[in-house]
């Protein structure tokens, strides 16, 4: 039977993922027309609400990919509906990744969408699987990025410029996190199939520490330096200079007041 990938409601966009994308196009707007009384507020929503699409998105690819592997039960949980609501775990899905953004600056990855595994036939199938969310991440920052890295900045105002390299940012550390080959994480994910039995049954009782295993070892400076290197090494060969995500990262954090360098006219 495989009813459950064809019924037209199992695949409808949620009304709640429309309204997400509405939000994030009206502030998107303000902040390209400089309509926001304060540019900081516009640049938060925008960025926060292009996030939570990423978010969805990033969930939807991984959902897609085991519909078409062979677990067919993903379109009765509404998984492709990019409902975030339906995910396995909201708060864990949306809320805490978009409270570390407001936080830290930093994307973080979300586990939400149960596939069930037993369903999936072949090693490279599961693999893909995985690798599906952080590859959309890794899409998501080239689309941001696409004004950059075509050299068409000309008619694009500062602070739309700033918002689009800080989300390009927040999807890059997504990516680079995601594809980690730590347990509980995309990237091992991706590896866990080809990997023996005894040594998967060895690794699985730390799966759910794997992220808080991953942020512990950012706390070292040692490591954080080489992290966010490593990212700003991304962003600069998508054409994205540290000026520019640095004042979108203020410009976001509006609370804290924006550096005079980084002031856009309201």
């Amino acid at each position: 039977m495989t009813t459950a990938t064809t019924r037209h409601g199992d695949r409808r966009v949620s009304p709640v993922f429309v309204g997400i994308v509405a939000v994030t196009a009206v502030t998107g707007w303000a902040t390209w027309t400089g309509f926001a009384e304060q540019p900081g507020v516009a640049v938060f929503l925008f960025v926060t609400g292009a996030w939570v699409v990423s978010l969805c998105l990033h969930e939807y690819a991984h959902a897609r990919t085991a519909l078409h592997g062979g677990d067919i039960t993903v379109g009765a949980k509404g998984y492709l509906t990019l409902n975030p609501l339906k995910y396995t775990h909201a708060l864990l899905s949306v809320v805490l990744p978009v409270l570390f953004v407001i936080m830290g600056g930093i994307g973080l990855p979300g586990g939400a969408v149960f596939i069930e595994r037993g369903r999936i036939r072949g090693r490279w199938r599961h693999s893909l699987i995985s690798a599906a969310g952080p590859l959309t991440n890794a899409l998501f920052a080239a689309v941001c990025t696409a004004p950059f890295w075509l050299h068409a900045l000309d008619g694009v105002p500062r602070g739309f410029r700033y918002a689009l390299a800080f989300l390009a940012l927040l999807q890059v550390t997504a990516a680079i996190l995601n594809f980690l080959p730590v347990p509980g994480l995309d990237g091992y994910g991706v590896i866990e199939p080809w990997l023996s039995y005894r040594v998967k049954r060895q690794v699985e009782p730390f799966a759910p520490f794997g992220l808080l295993f991953v942020f512990a070892l950012l706390y070292l400076p040692a490591v954080n330096h080489a992290f966010f290197d490593a990212v700003d090494a991304i962003l600069r060969g998508l054409g994205v200079d540290v000026l520019s995500s640095d004042c979108g990262y203020w410009l976001y954090r509006f609370w804290e007041g924006t550096p005079e360098g980084c002031l856009v006219s309201p």
